[in-house]
């Protein structure tokens, strides 16, 4: 079985955006990092070698296959800042057409930068995100922590 590459590391979440060239970019950077600390009550940390992470759940599907990994985070693209709404955006939908400009994939909203879209309502889908992935990982007796 594939080991999980993108794990909780001990690396320097500062350090890290600290290596952003674009000015705007690494502002974004810092606020939706201060967003994702208020909703998860949690500290950043490195997931990988780019992926800023907050909070964790541990996991395990029917395959057997198990692992942990963030409940919200983001990380500095080049194109784009990609945000992990890790229960996906189909409940979202009232927030998701407030939001402003964006593209989504599966559990990944892509962001050119935060002033194309509504602050308070990202806000709102982070905290919304963490809520929903802390209740369904609890139910299933799994860890969220």
């Amino acid at each position: 079985m594939a080991e999980l590459k993108t794990t909780e590391t001990r690396a320097s979440v500062s350090a890290f955006l600290n290596t952003i060239e674009d000015r705007q970019k690494k502002a974004d950077c810092r606020a939706i990092s201060k967003m994702m600390r208020e909703a998860t009550g949690k500290s950043a940390r490195m997931w990988g070698t780019s992926i800023v992470g907050f909070d964790k759940y541990d996991y395990k599907y029917a395959s057997g296959r198990s692992g942990t990994f963030l409940i919200t985070g983001f990380s500095p693209r080049t194109q784009n800042i990609a945000i992990y709404i890790m229960p996906g955006f189909s409940k979202f939908a009232a927030l998701m057409a407030k939001l402003g400009k964006y593209k989504t994939g599966k559990s990944c909203l892509y962001i050119k930068r935060l002033a194309d879209i509504d602050q308070k309502v990202l806000a709102r889908l982070v905290r919304d995100s963490v809520k929903e992935m802390r209740r369904i990982y609890n139910n299933n007796n799994q860890r969220a922590g």
